[in-house]
């Protein structure tokens, strides 16, 4: 319930720090006094969107603050608009976003305004009333929770086959470069070799002849190097005795003499390797071609590169199969989802259309008790013929003042009645949805008398169980309940909306004024004095 409610610079509200009970809480005031305001203000607390017109003074901040009791638990809920136009909200002096001030309201507080009966032609509105009243809210969630999951996979599904279908030709393109490369076989400093290779068979007679010539520069008619060699060194080896530094020379001249033998071994090899072939020289002319074309269909300049392009490629091209799976996946889930959506719509269904006869019947009573004797009211389930938000069902509420053949609510209802049947439907949801507090913003728009009366009696059972504000200019509803507050305008120029409890005489003239008008008449008051003492006021 909403216990005390602070509003600091808000249109025609300068100060207001108000304190509420539970149960009925008439508010009443002149047209023009600002009861549209306090309405105002709390719905910019809880999560409206601001407006920066109605900062009264644009020198300080617009503060609204509400203390709830909500599940045994205080929530203070706090509202700062800025001049400058920026907006905060704060839950027990945490920062909050306006959304999740909007999830908290739709359990705290309730309100009535005096055009929400339009509501009352809407399917949505129509459904949740049943799924109220059937206990089906639960499983409604259930469903659309699955629904949303489902409609999310289907979206995903649908965009993977769109993107494969727009791909193929990409990537059939991609599988053949890939091919290629992988049929190359591709080794890592291949080209180069092959290159030298190549120079070596192009050019075979002339590396012969000069491998020839090198090879006897090793061996001459004197004898070989190697020979000579071994001769200088035992020469020095001899005279290592005399002339220790021939010793180091020996050593040194060994040293050539090895490496100058593994230079002709060498050189030696390399002629018999170097055989002139006219196929292997077709043969490394055809690579090193494939290499070239290669590289230059896919824009690199080194078999490295190549290489990478291909591994690349592999790991692209396996992609395309998780694709398909991912596909096959999503096809799986979507088919499983929907099969379980239909089963549960299946099932909301069937208990909707048991309920809707039940909660027609309720309906048609209730508001058969607000002076419409001969009104029919019939609750429809209509059933679609697939699955959509909140299962299968479309949901149309008939009704005819006379007892004839119903037709749509919203075609056909005046506003008193409708005024009449929103009544009845709001204090059938406060019965099963638990919502602790109910604001009615002249909800009786439109009626008078024993009508305005009997609907008042209505609104007091709802505030034995809940706490009910009733903002109301009829004195039928105004003198029911122990809780009145009078909203009043004071000050000349710069007029301030105030309010405050009354109660005793002050509250009797009240009553009289909104019987009588400006103008209060003796058989105005006394007409209130027995309005409010038939309410044991």
């Amino acid at each position: 319930m909403l216990s005390r409610l602070t509003i600091d610079n808000y249109a025609l509200i300068n100060h207001l720090d108000i304190t509420f009970p539970g149960g009925l809480v008439i508010i009443t005031g002149q047209t023009g006094a600002g009861k549209s305001i306090l309405l105002g203000a709390l719905s910019l607390l809880l999560g409206a969107r601001a407006d920066l017109s109605v900062i009264r003074d644009r020198n300080r901040n617009c503060v609204v603050e509400a203390q709830f009791s909500h599940k045994g638990n205080d929530l203070i809920i706090r509202r700062v608009l800025t001049p400058s136009g920026r907006s905060r909200l704060f839950l027990d002096d945490e920062p909050v976003s306006a959304q999740d001030i909007r999830e908290l309201s739709l359990e705290i507080v309730d309100i009535h305004s005096q055009n929400q009966h339009l509501l009352l032609g809407r399917g949505d509105f129509q459904l949740s009333l049943l799924d109220s009243y059937a206990g089906l809210s639960g499983r409604v969630e259930e469903y659309n929770i699955l629904y949303d999951k489902y409609r999310e996979n289907l979206k995903s599904l649908q965009e993977r086959k769109r993107e494969r279908e727009k791909s193929g030709m990409e990537q059939a393109y991609l599988q053949d470069v890939c091919d290629k490369l992988v049929a190359a076989s591709l080794v890592d400093g291949e080209l180069e070799e092959l290159e030298s290779e190549h120079s070596v068979l192009s050019n075979c007679e002339s590396v012969k002849e000069g491998l020839s010539t090198a090879l006897s520069q090793f061996v001459s008619d004197n004898g070989s190097i190697d020979g000579n060699l071994k001769e200088a060194i035992s020469a020095l080896t001899r005279v290592a005795q005399y002339v220790p530094l021939s010793g180091e020379l020996s050593e040194r001249v060994e040293s050539a003499r090895i490496e100058i033998k593994d230079i002709a071994s060498e050189v030696e090899s390399l002629m018999e390797k170097v055989q002139y072939s006219p196929g292997r020289l077709a043969a490394v002319e055809q690579r090193i071609s494939l290499l070239y074309e290669l590289m230059k269909k896919n824009g690199v300049g080194t078999v490295s590169e190549l290489i990478a392009r291909r591994d690349s490629l592999l790991k692209t091209l396996s992609g395309v199969g998780d694709d398909l799976a991912e596909v096959e996946r999503l096809e799986e889930e979507v088919a499983s989802e929907e099969k379980r959506l239909r089963e549960l719509a299946q099932e909301i269904h069937r208990d909707r259309a048991a309920v809707a006869p039940r909660l027609s019947a309720l309906l048609q009573e209730s508001v058969r008790d607000l002076e419409m004797p001969g009104a029919t009211l019939e609750v429809k389930v209509i059933g679609q013929g697939d699955i959509a938000r909140n299962g299968r069902d479309s949901v149309c509420i008939y009704f005819d003042a006379n007892g004839g053949n119903p037709t749509e609510l919203s075609k056909c209802a005046s506003g008193g009645e409708m005024s009449r049947i929103m009544l009845c439907i709001k204090a059938l949801m406060c019965r099963y949805s638990g919502m602790p507090t109910m604001f009615f913003d002249e909800i009786d728009t439109g009626v008078s008398g024993s009508i305005a009366d009997k609907m008042g009696r209505l609104i007091v059972g709802m505030g034995e169980s809940m706490q009910v504000f009733a903002i109301t200019h009829l004195p039928q509803v105004a003198s029911k309940g122990r809780a009145h507050y009078l909203v009043y305008k004071e000050g000349g120029e710069q007029p301030e909306t105030k309010i405050r409890q009354i109660d005793g005489g002050e509250r009797e003239m009240e009553i009289a004024r909104l019987l009588s008008g400006a103008t209060l008449t003796p058989e105005a008051v006394a007409n209130a004095r027995v309005l409010l003492n038939d309410n044991n006021l």
